[in-house]
């Protein structure tokens, strides 16, 4: 199963994953009926707040995987994901930043 690799890159690729899916699933339960998807993306980057609570709630999805693949021994992956949490933590904090 493609799960059970133990390959940097896979990890980094769970880790880039792992959020976005997060991301729109917190928006398939609870904004889909109230906004559309490109209006959603649009709030996010125009509110801090919001954008700070979701990406909080995204990255609890990484939390999640990575302990999975270090409780599974599967080091490499877990790095992947690790690494792929804190360049998605950093950029959010420069975006928050920079706007």
């Amino acid at each position: 199963m493609i799960l059970k690799k133990d390959n940097l890159k896979f990890g980094i690729l769970l880790g880039i994953l792992g959020p976005l899916l997060a991301m729109l699933l917190y928006y398939l339960w609870v904004f889909s009926r109230t906004i559309s998807l490109p209006e959603y993306f649009y709030v996010l980057g125009t509110n801090k707040q919001l954008l700070t609570a979701i990406s909080s709630i995204s990255l609890l999805a990484n939390a999640i995987l990575f302990t999975i693949y270090i409780n599974t021994h599967r080091d490499k992956t877990a790095k992947g994901i690790f690494v792929a949490t804190l360049i998605y933590g950093i950029a959010v904090l420069v975006y928050k930043l920079i706007h």
